[in-house]
């Protein structure tokens, strides 16, 4: 069974402000995922991060799953309100996290897969549901155990990420990216 990794905008959007979408597809390395909701919020997100508007045509993150079976709608959009306090008059407010969650907890295709995000009480949901996460700093964590950045130069760009205004746990050293 393949692992795949479904990132989240937030992720998405922390790649894209410095300009480093190559690192983040490498990492994926063909495993990525993402759900329609995730799309659109990525399409959205574009109009600040224009490095996102090519993610569709990139194709490395594969077609957005859609869910359209009534009874699976209706599940994500309880967990939206439930869990994430998704409004009924901001129907898309967090129906990227509830689409994700719902996808890897039930659909057979992807349980056991991933969701990389660093919404820590959207992390906390899916942890306690059995969900496996990560987050940004452990896809850095891995492009250094790969060899596609150095620790210093992923150590840069965390800071980067952070001084653009990005909410991401970021390490104290390069070395500690090296432990992870």
């Amino acid at each position: 069974m393949t692992v795949f990794l479904f990132p989240d905008n937030t992720v998405l959007c922390n790649f894209a402000c410095a300009d480093r979408l190559d690192l983040l597809e490498a990492v994926l390395n063909g495993r990525g995922r993402w759900t329609s909701a995730v799309a659109y919020e990525a399409s959205q997100s574009a109009n600040q991060l224009g490095q996102l508007r090519g993610l569709h045509a990139g194709g490395w993150l594969g077609v957005p799953i859609e869910i359209v079976e009534e009874q699976h709608v209706s599940q994500i959009q309880r967990i939206r309100r439930l869990v994430f306090g998704g409004a009924d008059d901001q129907p898309l407010k967090h129906l990227g996290e509830a689409e994700t969650c719902f996808v890897l907890k039930e659909w057979d295709d992807y349980v056991g897969s991933w969701w990389i995000s660093d919404d820590r009480d959207a992390l906390r949901y899916a942890r306690f549901q059995g969900i496996t996460t990560r987050e940004t700093i452990d896809l850095i964590a891995e492009a250094i155990a790969n060899g596609d950045i150095d620790g210093q130069s992923a150590f840069n760009l965390m800071k980067e990420m952070e001084d653009q205004g990005r909410h991401l746990r970021t390490p104290n050293s390069p070395a500690d990216l090296m432990r992870r």
